[in-house]
């Protein structure tokens, strides 16, 4: 595995709601940026030399990144402390720029005011139930990296922020690199069967790595 992977980190943002499933805090990135183009993300971005503390380990300041994409991207402010280790994809994508991100889940704070999207940060953001930003990207109204629409899935299964949490800290948070492997003919792209995933590979042609 290449060792250029660029340090990041992502901060899903999960807001209860009375009578439906919760909705989660997306984007969509600017269509003139290099990497995931147009695509719907969760805040975040690369960790900055600033988002370190003395003595900090990597987690820490993947946590202080989180937090700090999401407010520049959204204005939306959530506390470190507050961060739940969800997931850490490391894609090893030939050709393609590679991140080593840190995903986290957070609570909505109750006293959130409306979201406020920065030019040049993000083209939109806005609340969607996982579902429904999954059924944008069915119908071709939306488009998702691969661990993007992998997250997606997972987060779908789940009610409320309590529901996800519980399911984050029972299962613990491995490196995922997806490999490739060929299977009845055709090439897949596959991650680890064990960490929670509900889908666990997409077929290569359709996968949107970058």
């Amino acid at each position: 595995m290449s060792d250029d992977a660029i340090p990041a980190a992502t901060l899903v943002v999960i807001r209860d709601r009375p009578g439906g499933p919760p909705e989660l805090l997306m984007v969509e990135r600017p269509r003139t940026m290099a990497f995931a183009a147009g695509a719907m993300v969760f805040p975040g971005g690369r960790i900055d030399a600033e988002d370190w503390t003395d003595g900090g380990a990597l987690v820490d300041a993947a946590r202080i990144a989180a937090v700090r994409e999401t407010r520049e991207e959204t204005g939306l402010e959530v506390i470190p402390e507050a961060l739940v280790p969800f997931a850490r994809w490391r894609p090893n994508f030939r050709h393609h720029r590679r991140f080593d991100t840190f995903f986290f889940l957070a609570p909505c704070p109750a006293d959130a005011g409306p979201l406020r999207p920065q030019p040049g940060e993000c083209e939109r953001a806005e609340w969607l139930a996982a579902a429904e930003v999954l059924a944008q990207i069915a119908r071709g109204e939306a488009r998702a990296i691969f661990p993007t629409l992998r997250n997606l899935e997972r987060l779908a299964q789940f009610g409320s922020f309590a529901e996800a949490e519980a399911h984050a800290r029972a299962i613990p948070v491995e490196t995922i690199t997806p490999w490739v492997e060929e299977d009845g003919g055709e090439q897949w792209l596959r991650i680890p069967d064990h960490l929670g995933y509900p889908v666990t590979r997409e077929r290569l042609d359709t996968a949107m790595r970058a």
